[in-house]
C-alpha cells in the first residue's frame, strides 16, 4: 500500500511484486480484492522496467477481472490485515547513498531508485548520479573511500564495495564508470564524508 510499491519492493529486496485489482473505498489501497497475480522481481530490474512489466500485466488482469465482476461471478473478498507494509511517497533527498550501509543494500537502492528519484553522491567536482550500480564482495577499505575496481569507480561502504557501472556527472550525459574515470583524476585518492 502506498504511493511508492515498486520503488519499495526493490530497495527491500523483496523476490516478487504484483497486481491486484479492487474495489476502492476511502482507505488508502484498502478495498477489497477482486484478483491478484504474482510477478517475480529480477535480479536486474529497476523501477523504470518493473513499472513496464506490472503495467502490462495490471492491463490484462483488469481485462480478464471485469466481465466477472460485472456479472457477479467474481465477489469482492476483504483483504487480509496481516503483513500488510505501507510504501511511502519518495523524495528527491531519498536518493542520497549513504555508506555506512551495505554494498548490496546500496545496489538495490540504485535500482529501485531509477529513473526517480535517482540515487546519487557527491564528490569535490559535485553532484554524481548513480544509474547502475553492483555490490562486490570485498573487502571494504572504509565507508566512503574511493577505489576503481576492474577500471571501473567504486566506493567503499559499511559491507563489501559499491562498483558504478554507469553515472553521470553534474552538467554532463550518462556515462559508463570507464569513461567517467578517464576525466576524474584523483578519484581513488578522495574519501566520501
Amino acid at each position: 500500500r502506498g504511493a511508492s510499491p515498486i520503488q519499495h519492493a526493490i530497495l527491500h529486496g523483496d523476490e516478487e511484486t504484483g497486481i491486484t485489482i479492487m474495489v476502492m473505498d476511502e482507505g488508502m489501497d484498502t478495498g477489497p480484492i477482486l484478483s491478484q497475480e504474482a510477478l517475480p522481481i529480477a535480479a536486474d530490474d529497476t523501477a523504470a522496467t518493473l513499472s513496464e512489466k506490472l503495467s502490462a500485466l495490471g492491463a490484462r488482469l483488469l481485462l480478464e477481472t471485469l466481465p466477472g465482476y460485472l456479472s457477479g461471478e467474481i465477489q469482492p473478498r476483504p483483504q487480509p490485515e496481516e503483513g500488510v507494509t505501507y510504501a511511502p511517497l519518495l523524495k528527491k533527498a531519498d536518493g542520497r547513498l549513504d555508506f555506512s550501509e551495505p554494498a548490496e543494500a546500496l545496489a538495490r537502492k540504485v535500482r529501485a531508485f531509477n529513473p526517480w528519484p535517482g540515487a546519487f553522491t557527491e564528490w569535490t567536482r559535485g553532484l554524481l548520479k548513480v544509474h547502475r550500480a553492483h555490490a562486490l564482495a570485498m573487502p571494504s577499505p572504509g565507508e566512503g573511500v574511493r577505489l576503481v575496481v576492474d577500471g571501473k569507480p567504486a566506493i567503499g561502504t559499511a559491507e563489501g564495495v559499491l562498483v558504478l557501472d554507469e553515472v553521470q556527472p553534474a552538467g554532463k550525459k550518462a556515462m559508463p564508470g570507464e569513461v567517467f574515470l578517464r576525466g576524474a583524476r584523483g578519484w581513488a585518492e578522495q574519501t566520501e564524508r
